[in-house]
């Protein structure tokens, strides 16, 4: 039940072609997710990301045993291990940062003082006057 086809082309010569040279098009379009109504809400704009259903394992022993991980929850934790690690390096050089600005101001204060207490003294009379 071979039906031929005649179509046109953008160089408006004609074709004919059997039905097992077909190649059908959709005429429906994709419904996208819309990402208004998650981040109004909230939620993660990718659903597949976590949750429950991604984040549990698939199946669980019925004496108690630990299931193993998935390769992509195992993906996961290792991409959060290294997240949390940048993070810890990055809090610890802040840290310094103030620690050292800190440090910095005491020694300016410190020379202010210093020069403070070594600029001339009255000598003489004018000492004894303030006494």
């Amino acid at each position: 039940m071979a039906q031929t086809v005649l179509t046109i082309s953008s160089c408006l010569s004609t074709k004919i072609l059997n039905s097992s040279q077909l190649r059908f098009i959709s005429t429906t379009s994709v419904k996208c997710l819309d990402q208004r109504w998650r981040e109004k809400r909230g939620l993660p704009m990718n659903p597949n990301k976590h949750g429950v259903l991604t984040d549990s394992p698939d199946y669980s022993y019925l004496d108690g045993r630990p299931t193993p991980y998935g390769a992509r929850q195992q993906k996961r934790m290792l991409k959060q291990k290294a997240i949390a690690e940048q993070i810890m390096q990055l809090t610890k050089e802040v840290d310094f940062a103030v620690e050292r600005h800190e440090k910095l101001q005491l020694e300016e204060e410190e020379k202010k003082r210093e020069i403070i207490a070594n600029k001339l003294k009255p000598k003489g009379l004018l000492l004894l006057k303030n006494k």
